[in-house]
């Protein structure tokens, strides 16, 4: 059985940082390129940042370069997302998920369609 399981969020005020986690399960996930996406109410599954298999390439949408890192742990089946400065418009909730990992083209994994493992997501509240 396939789980992608998120953690870590929580209620902070602007400029503050969190850790988020995301522990897979279920399938071979050194195999797999993950990524972290967003999702406010009433707003569209935004990306937010992608690590290939062995965690050497990266990207990162626009609006949290700099501020965010995004990590993996191979041994421990585990994705991070290391949270810096983080501002109101952060708000959201935030999903892991997992692709097929062969491909780490950009324009594939920046769009949520390609993924086919997904976590249910941990809300991140940042208070101005």
């Amino acid at each position: 059985q396939v789980q992608l399981v998120e953690s870590g969020g929580g209620l902070v005020q602007a400029g503050d940082s969190l850790r988020l986690s995301c522990a897979a399960s279920g399938f071979n996930f050194r195999t797999r390129n993950m990524g972290w996406f967003r999702q406010a109410p009433g707003k569209e599954r935004e990306f937010v940042a992608a690590t290939n298999r062995i965690g050497i390439s990266v990207y990162y949408a626009d609006t949290v370069k700099g501020r965010f890192t995004i990590s993996r742990d191979n041994d421990k089946s585990t994705v991070y997302l290391q949270m810096w400065f983080l501002e109101p418009p952060d708000t959201a909730v935030y999903l892991c998920a997992a692709t097929e990992g062969s491909d780490f083209s950009e324009w594939r994994v920046k769009r949520a369609e390609n993924y086919d493992y997904w976590g249910q997501g941990t809300q991140v509240t940042v208070s101005s």
